[in-house]
């Protein structure tokens, strides 16, 4: 759905999302990590029924709206952001971390993280929030996280960024663009 003349309308949610690298400097240096990821994620946070009306949308079958938050409208991250913290606002900057729909669990015992873990869990059942198993990951001793590597080591970049940004063709001067962009630039070749 194209909800860009929607977006005008909208009384923005300013709730600020949190800043990658807090949670980064969070994350390192912790013994174990459990990674949680929220399946279906936006989808399941209900919308008011009295604003349900804005996200109609017309097709072949017939108009439909919207009963559960659909990817796209300009306030479902800040919305979502705040509605994560709100279930875990007891544990977040301790054992857990929750950046939207990704969260990491930490302990720097075995022990003392599988009990976060639980708590998770038991909250997640608690609020009818369902995990996407396939891409959780389990009592590891280091992830990936935001596109950083984190460790009992601490943080490092994921090396395998920089494997996709050496395999990229190399830069070409593309002429007579100066009228478009007011200079000429480095493009990288289309193929």
């Amino acid at each position: 759905m194209d909800y860009r003349k929607l977006i005008p309308w909208t009384e923005k949610d300013h709730f600020p999302i949190p800043f990658m690298d807090q949670i980064l400097d969070r994350l390192s240096e912790r013994g174990w990590y459990f990674f949680l990821d929220r399946y279906s994620s936006y989808n399941q946070i209900s919308i008011a029924p009295e604003d349900q009306d804005k996200t109609t949308f017309t097709c072949p079958y017939g108009t439909f709206a919207f009963k559960r938050m659909p990817f796209g409208i300009c306030n479902s991250p800040a919305t979502f952001q705040r509605c994560m913290l709100s279930i875990f606002v007891d544990m977040v900057e301790d054992s857990v971390e929750v950046f939207m729909d990704d969260f990491s669990v930490v302990g720097d015992k075995f022990v003392e993280c599988l009990t976060h873990l639980g708590q998770v869990l038991q909250r997640c059942v608690d609020t009818n929030l369902v995990l996407n198993w396939e891409k959780c990951h389990f009592m590891v001793k280091e992830g990936i996280v935001l596109g950083n590597k984190v460790s009992q080591k601490g943080l490092e970049v994921d090396k395998a960024k920089f494997e996709v940004i050496e395999k990229l063709p190399l830069p070409i001067l593309v002429k007579g663009v100066r009228r478009l962009l007011g200079s000429c630039r480095f493009l990288s070749k289309v193929h």
